[in-house]
């Protein structure tokens, strides 16, 4: 054989490995570009649940917020109209006039009274008041007017001798009541239709 066949049986053997490697080298090309795009699909994919799983966190928090804030906004009108009730309440209590103030500052008087044994009495009332309770103190002994106290009406007394004071005025008497009513006055102002 020929130096020139056994160069060109070299090279031929050498192109033939070329192509070989080229070949694996393309197909190892072609697996890495395959397992990128494949990653890079697995990464999208997940990033898109992810991007998803947050829109609709933040769309959860988004509706519980504006539902407290909804409620927070109907509890704050119904203590506004709860308020504005009792103002009327007040308004109409504090305008009792003739006959129904006299019996009701005299019932009021009278529970007062049967706390006190004897002794001086000073009975202290609203300023308009000053002349009804002066025209009902005439018919207690050692009971007198002792001034103003600021309220819608009736009565405080109190007596050195035995150390008490009553306070039995519309105001006490009112918040009473409201306070054991006010569930149902609250029911039946806002009842759910």
């Amino acid at each position: 054989m020929s130096l020139d066949t056994v160069a060109e049986d070299i090279r031929d053997e050498a192109r033939a490995r070329a192509e070989e490697i080229r070949a694996e080298a393309e197909d190892r090309a072609d697996e890495i570009v395959a397992d990128a795009e494949a990653e890079a699909e697995t990464i999208r994919s997940e990033r898109s649940a992810e991007v998803e799983r947050e829109i609709e966190q933040e769309r959860e928090q988004s509706l519980s917020s504006a539902k407290l804030e909804a409620k927070q906004s109907r509890l704050e009108a119904r203590r506004d109209l709860l308020e504005e009730v009792r103002e009327d309440v007040e308004a109409a209590v504090a305008g009792l006039e003739g006959d129904k103030r006299e019996t009701l500052t005299r019932e009021l008087l009278d529970d007062a009274a049967d706390e006190f044994d004897g002794g001086s009495v000073r009975v202290f009332g609203r300023a308009e008041d000053k002349e009804l309770l002066e025209s009902i103190l005439a018919d207690y002994d050692g009971f007198e007017y002792a001034g103003e106290y600021d309220c819608l009406g009736g009565v405080v007394v109190e007596s050195d001798a035995s150390r008490i004071r009553v306070n039995n005025t519309f105001d006490s008497v009112l918040d009473d009541v409201w306070e054991d009513n006010l569930r149902d006055v609250s029911e039946r102002l806002f009842e759910e239709q």
